[in-house]
């Protein structure tokens, strides 16, 4: 089974609509004219309103998980549309998971 590998022009955000700055290490590997992300990737989310009762919470950063198996950037995974992408805290707390569109309708990972 294959699926849309995430690249810079992808569209990420938290389950709270802040978005997230795509950036990667790669600067090898495009797919459709943007860069690949990777797995070790972190990246920043800006814009996040979550709230904890009274207490400002944003997401601030997404971690991710199951890179693809097949698809490899300098021996680290890219990451593909079924990627899980884990939305933290300042606390580094788990606030959701991120919500992904690949954008580009080439390039598909294993």
């Amino acid at each position: 089974m294959s699926a849309l590998v995430l690249t810079t022009a992808s569209k990420i955000t938290c389950p709270h609509q802040g978005t997230a700055i795509l950036k990667t290490s790669n600067t090898s590997a495009k797919v459709g004219g943007a860069y690949a992300l990777l797995v070790s990737d972190v990246h920043n989310v800006v814009g996040c309103p979550f709230m904890i009762g009274q207490k400002y919470s944003p997401c601030k950063t997404i971690e991710w998980s199951q890179g693809a198996q097949d698809v490899k950037v300098g021996g680290t995974a890219v990451l593909f549309i079924n990627s899980i992408g884990k939305c933290l805290s300042p606390e580094n707390s788990t606030q959701g998971v991120a919500i992904k569109q690949p954008i580009q309708t080439v390039g598909k990972a294993q």
